[in-house]
């Protein structure tokens, strides 16, 4: 890590420390990204690299996907051995399903584009996993933890480039604005909704520098009254950074900073 707390160091700043702490235990987790090697499209029949079974969608309106195996495969789901033709619960279900292959290799069902569902792999013992020692990161600065507004608005959807989709937009939704003075100038950020929090993906004259390529994720959680701290300092690298299987949105125009955010998580460090 690249801070440590003296007997001086403010709760702000141990409470910095922990977030790193926090995140180097998740990316290297079971099924941190670190972990992630391959995301498959489940549309129609098909295999999966890297795992056995034949992989197909299920039924239209029912959750997640359908593989058929034999019991030497060693496809484990829900605790039972697959010996035939199983159902995959997805994560938009109740209780999703848990599947395993063996060797600390599992897997997951998300749902993914046009009504289909994508089975991820995840081997935390990969080799990019293996090489990995740490995230670079900048010293804690006060100055970087602002605050700002979230207006609410109608829900609108705005188009989004993604790393891998070569210039086709998805829809991303925004619920409303968030306005904040940075460095005197007042500007309004776009966040994108992101499983209950609000996700800011931004870019600034860091970027491709001394941070991450792409660009990096802030989450925002606004308070009753509307109002909403953005801590830079817990700025964090997207997924893809982590593992080429991600596939990160681009930040829109508006979250795109001539000036630089000389603050959070800068680079993926190996060995």
């Amino acid at each position: 890590m690249d801070s440590v707390t003296t007997p001086s160091t403010s709760a702000a700043e141990a409470d910095f420390l922990r977030f790193r702490q926090a995140r180097h235990r998740y990316v290297t987790s079971p099924q941190g990204p670190l972990a992630l090697v391959s995301t498959t499209e489940i549309d129609s029949e098909r295999e999966i690299d890297g795992v056995p079974g034949l992989w197909s969608p299920v039924a239209q309106g029912q959750s997640g996907v359908r593989v058929t195996a034999v019991a030497s495969d060693g496809i484990v789901v829900d605790g039972e051995i697959v010996d035939g033709t199983v159902d995959i619960a997805g994560l938009d279900s109740v209780v999703p399903a848990t599947v395993s292959f063996g060797g600390g290799v599992t897997g997951t069902v998300y749902p993914g584009p046009n009504a289909s569902y994508i089975v991820r792999v995840w081997n935390p013992e990969n080799d990019r996993a293996q090489k990995f020692d740490r995230i670079s990161a900048y010293d804690f600065t006060p100055s970087w933890v602002l605050e700002g507004t979230f207006t609410a608005t109608q829900k609108r959807a705005i188009g989004i480039e993604h790393i891998k989709d070569e210039g086709r937009l998805r829809d991303e939704i925004l619920p409303g604005d968030i306005d904040v003075v940075i460095d005197g100038q007042p500007r309004t950020l776009a966040a994108f909704e992101d499983e209950g929090k609000l996700l800011l993906v931004f870019q600034d004259l860091t970027t491709g520098d001394e941070t991450y390529d792409v660009g990096r994720f802030l989450a925002v959680r606004p308070r009753r009254d509307g109002s909403v701290e953005l801590d830079f300092n817990r700025a964090y690298i997207p997924p893809c950074g982590f593992s080429d299987w991600f596939n990160c949105p681009m930040p829109p125009a508006q979250n795109r900073f001539l000036f630089a955010v000389d603050a959070g998580e800068k680079r993926v460090l190996s060995v």
